[in-house]
């Protein structure tokens, strides 16, 4: 092992990617004994507080079990894949592209309705934004954007947005990428777009997404000509098994599944990757709202495992800061990077060069992270006050999925109330609130909610609580069979 010297505050990070990528790479191999954590401390020269708090990082992230009396042991699901160079454009790579991207020509609504109690989904709270830090920087991009030529301006984004937006994921997410990597668009749709164009060949392409799931994926896809596949998830997030063989491209939202919130475990990653690199496939990650993570420590992206160049990692600014800047990116394997910034040019030719250098400023300058840290506070106090209210109110009438992360909380009904008819009352009294039947591809629906936390206020979820469960009980007495009735009677 190669540590910082003593007294450096890398330390713990160091010992901690050393030893996750000798377990990813197969130097440490499953089922392996590791060392006590004093005998660690000393062989690594740390202290024994730093060992401990690798192991319990490392047990938290999947790749090893701690049994109380016997030891650390290196995971039996851990991550496995042969390393190949991605970094040179390959053959089998090349033709999952659409054949007219291979070689491209070379060319010089808004939800507007106000509700007491709100909690739509994919909205953010922009009422602690920094909008003065934010004007000072956009003043000066737009001196500095003054003194320079008319001209398009780089279709894959400007670099100095690139170089931040790299820098940002490799910090919040150990995203491994480089400013070259990394293309900008209008947020995730237009990436989803982008990646259809390269990705799809009409009446050829399957397509597998998660269903329940992000509906407008699948959208795209099919106007695309791709035949689109709804694959189930369940707890551990999209079944691998249900994935049909034939599928050459596979969307998913494993850190925060959309819209039930899963997690996805690190074995369904495993598998997920193995069938990616068995099948030829690739797979489009969104991670859309990943930075708010209110319990444990987030499992590495797949991007992260990646090992094939098989993952384009997309994320947006939309949940993080809000909506209407409509900046995105797609974190594109080697491969695929010259065809997606050609669909890019053939798009809109670049997004908009004054949003782009602001923000670059913006992170650079630390406030997105000092933001995030402040609205994850927020955000994290509305999910527990929300768990509280819907234990406190409607323990008879919803389950919580729990989750531990992300801008919404998903609940499943108990009983035969229907939630899509609760959800236009609770509309039509106030309350804007979406119901998970809204998201099935193909009749894979779920009875529930699912609650944002991005516009309602801390102070009004148990009073919004309250009322959804009077109209929850006020359906369930009225769909309850009348000998019920004349018993209560």
């Amino acid at each position: 092992m190669t540590l910082p010297p003593q007294g450096s505050r890398n330390i713990l990070h160091a010992l901690h990617q050393q030893m996750r990528s000798a377990i990813v790479d197969g130097r440490l191999q499953q089922g392996l004994r590791l060392p006590a954590t004093r005998k660690l401390a000393a062989l690594a020269g740390v202290s024994r507080n730093t060992a401990v708090a690798v192991y319990e990082l490392l047990q938290n992230q999947g790749y090893i079990t701690i049994h109380p009396g016997a030891g650390a042991f290196v995971a039996d699901n851990t991550y496995r894949l042969p390393n190949h160079n991605t970094s040179i454009i390959k053959p089998e790579a090349d033709v999952r592209l659409n054949a007219f991207w291979r070689n491209p020509p070379v060319l010089s609504a808004p939800l507007l309705s106000h509700y007491r109690y709100d909690f739509r989904i994919g909205l953010s709270d922009k009422s602690a934004f920094p909008f003065q830090a934010w004007q000072r920087l956009l003043m000066r991009s737009q001196r500095a954007l003054s003194k320079t030529p008319t001209a398009y301006a780089d279709p894959q984004g400007q670099a100095s947005f690139r170089e931040a937006i790299a820098a940002h994921v490799s910090i919040s997410r150990a995203v491994a990428c480089h400013g070259d990597d990394i293309v900008v668009t209008a947020g995730i749709q237009q990436g989803l777009d982008l990646l259809a164009r390269i990705l799809i060949t009409a009446g050829q392409t399957i397509v597998a997404v998660e269903d329940p799931g992000y509906r407008p994926t699948g959208i795209t896809f099919a106007a695309a000509g791709a035949t689109v596949v709804p694959v189930p998830v369940d707890a551990e997030g999209i079944i691998v098994e249900q994935i049909p063989p034939g599928a050459q491209v596979i969307y998913v939202t494993p850190t925060h599944q959309f819209p039930l919130g899963y997690t996805m475990s690190m074995a369904r990653r495993v598998a997920l990757l193995n069938f990616a690199h068995a099948h030829g496939a690739v797979i489009i990650e969104d991670d859309y709202d990943s930075e708010f993570r209110y319990n444990g420590k987030p499992l590495d992206a797949l991007q992260t495992l990646d090992r094939n160049g098989a993952v384009f990692y997309i994320g947006t600014f939309s949940k993080s800061l809000f909506p209407a800047l409509r900046l995105g990116f797609v974190v594109t394997p080697p491969w695929a990077r010259h065809a997606l910034v050609a669909a890019k040019r053939f798009s809109n030719w670049h997004s908009p060069v004054l949003e782009q250098e602001t923000l670059a400023a913006f992170i650079a300058e630390g406030h997105l992270a000092r933001h995030i840290r402040k609205m994850r506070k927020i955000y994290g106090e509305r999910h527990s006050v929300l768990i509280e209210a819907l234990s406190h109110h409607c323990s008879d009438l919803l389950e919580p999925i729990s989750a531990d992360c992300g801008l919404h909380l998903a609940a499943l009904v108990k009983g035969n109330v229907q939630a899509s008819a609760i959800a236009a009352q609770a509309n039509a009294s106030g309350i804007g609130l979406y119901s998970l039947d809204r998201y099935p591809i193909t009749g894979n629906e779920r009875n529930g909610f699912a609650f944002g936390l991005g516009m309602i206020k801390t102070e009004q979820i148990d009073e919004a609580i309250c009322c959804l469960a009077q109209l929850m009980r006020g359906a369930k007495i009225t769909n309850q069979p009348k000998i019920g009735l004349l018993r209560n009677l």
